[in-house]
């Protein structure tokens, strides 16, 4: 913050070039920011959809839910998925990973990918959730 309490910090973000099997997995290798507010996203799980509906056990559904939920989240914040700089993504079916990279790169139509994991692991916390995502951002 600057004195008089404006904040007039300048952010650059950087997303360092990935190989051929990077960009088809639709992740940056790093992310290099300078400036800005870092913003820690909890890990976000949805059982239903934006209009309401039941979505346990649907991937899918869940997934788009999901971005839709952390967008939202950071547009409070000032910002938007665009920001999003890194994401930890947990599955509990690795067949499903494929699909999460297609549904990922349509929420980053630039190519301008948050460095990622793609984890799959047994359980949730909530049951009938089958994916989570958690991040980190800079607005």
């Amino acid at each position: 913050m600057q004195p008089g309490g404006s904040d007039s910090c300048t952010t650059t973000v950087r997303h360092l070039d990935g190989t051929d099997w990077q960009k088809s997995r639709s992740f940056s290798p790093a992310v290099i920011t300078e400036g800005g507010r870092i913003v820690w996203l909890a890990g976000q799980t949805t059982l239903t959809d934006e209009q309401g509906h039941d979505n346990t056990g649907n991937f899918e559904s869940q997934a788009r839910t999901i971005f839709a939920l952390l967008d939202r989240t950071l547009g409070r914040a000032g910002g938007s998925l665009a920001n999003l700089v890194t994401m930890t993504v947990f599955i509990n079916d690795a067949r499903n990973g494929e699909r999460f990279v297609q549904i990922r790169r349509e929420f980053f139509p630039d190519g301008r990918y948050p460095a990622s994991a793609l984890l799959t692991i047994s359980n949730f916390a909530r049951p009938g959730c089958v994916i989570e995502i958690q991040g980190v951002a800079v607005i």
